[in-house]
């Protein structure tokens, strides 16, 4: 009995003797494992609010500008000014000079070689004395080429997205980044026209006072937005009787339509082809300027996967950067009458 017993007390000091040295061990205020809950370590963090979303964008919109504002020393605006008001003998030699101007923004020309803007801004007969709208402005990649170019002789509409706008929509964000791209040099974008798009009945412009409307890499919003047909009959409104309307957009595979690709930023040239046709416009001509072969267009998020978007990640980034920017088709439309 007594030996049980010395056994049973020995081995009840040794498992206190354990859990002692155990508890000693912990670093001082480390807290009692509990429940995971939303954000919790070892789970997905929650994802933001639409509110959220738009309240982050805007503020970085503002971030970016205040950074952007730094570059724009009295030397720059006396360039800016500088170009705008040299005279050059046609379209094609002003652009070939605002193109290497140090106004644009820094991460800009990285863009040109994929771009085109020259030759395809040429290939939609743009002139120096043209009224020309610009729907989906975005960063403002060709407002910084075009606000110049027609300051002197033409004007420049930008149609965009309210920055008043819902505080859930992100295009209150890009309306914003919109505003504040407009507003940072007087010298470079005074002359321009701002028109705010109501999204229900989109309308671009005066009436029939366009030379030219363009849309760059945009149709696949209005198709996403279920807003194709309004975009096109607000197109048509703009434009003069045989106004042109140029068209550079991410080129699906052909067969396919635009209710199956255009949440992956593309649509089928043919599909495009007899939309706008159909909205009381002619094709006048298509041109390769743009046209990437080596984009597959099978992508895990889409041509966003593809620079500048870099969607994946690190993720075979080398693989993507070796493919490029998407293959685009660019298409120059006459507007005739109404079907």
């Amino acid at each position: 009995m007594r030996s049980l017993l010395f056994t049973f007390l020995s081995l009840s000091l040794s498992l206190a003797t354990t859990a002692c040295k155990k508890k000693e061990a912990e670093p001082a205020g480390t807290p009692a494992a509990t429940p995971p809950g939303p954000g919790s370590a070892g789970t997905a963090s929650a994802e933001p609010s639409p509110e959220e979303r738009v309240a982050a964008g805007l503020k970085k919109a503002d971030d970016d500008a205040a950074e952007e504002a730094k570059r724009w020393t009295p030397e720059l605006t006396a360039k800016v000014v500088e170009l705008r008001d040299a005279t050059y003998p046609d379209a094609k030699a002003a652009l070939t000079a605002l193109l290497a101007s140090p106004h644009r923004m820094p991460k800009h020309p990285e863009r040109d070689a994929a771009r085109h803007p020259v030759e395809t801004l040429a290939f939609f007969g743009i002139t120096p004395t043209q009224t020309v709208i610009e729907v989906g402005a975005g960063g403002g990649w060709y407002s910084e080429l075009l606000a110049p170019l027609l300051a002197k002789g033409g004007k420049l509409i930008i149609a965009g997205p309210d920055a008043n706008g819902p505080k859930t929509e992100m295009s209150t964000v890009y309306g914003k980044r919109l505003d504040l791209m407009l507003a940072k040099s007087p010298e470079l974008f005074g002359k321009v026209e701002r028109v705010t798009i109501d999204p229900a009945a989109p309308k671009l412009g005066p009436d029939g006072s366009a030379d030219l409307v363009i849309a760059m890499r945009e149709m696949h919003n209005w198709q996403r937005a279920k807003k194709l047909e309004a975009y096109l009959a607000g197109v048509h409104a703009a434009l003069k009787d045989g106004g042109t309307f140029g068209v550079v957009q991410h080129r699906a595979k052909p067969g396919t339509t635009g209710d199956a690709t255009a949440d992956s930023g593309y649509l089928a040239e043919e599909w495009v082809i007899a939309k706008v046709e159909a909205a009381g416009f002619e094709l006048v001509e298509k041109s390769e300027l743009n046209a990437n072969p080596k984009d597959t267009k099978d992508y895990p998020k889409g041509v966003w996967t593809l620079p500048p978007g870099f969607r994946e990640g690190e993720t075979d980034k080398a693989k993507y950067a070796a493919i490029g920017e998407s293959d685009r088709m660019t298409l120059r439309f006459k507007k005739v009458a109404k079907p």
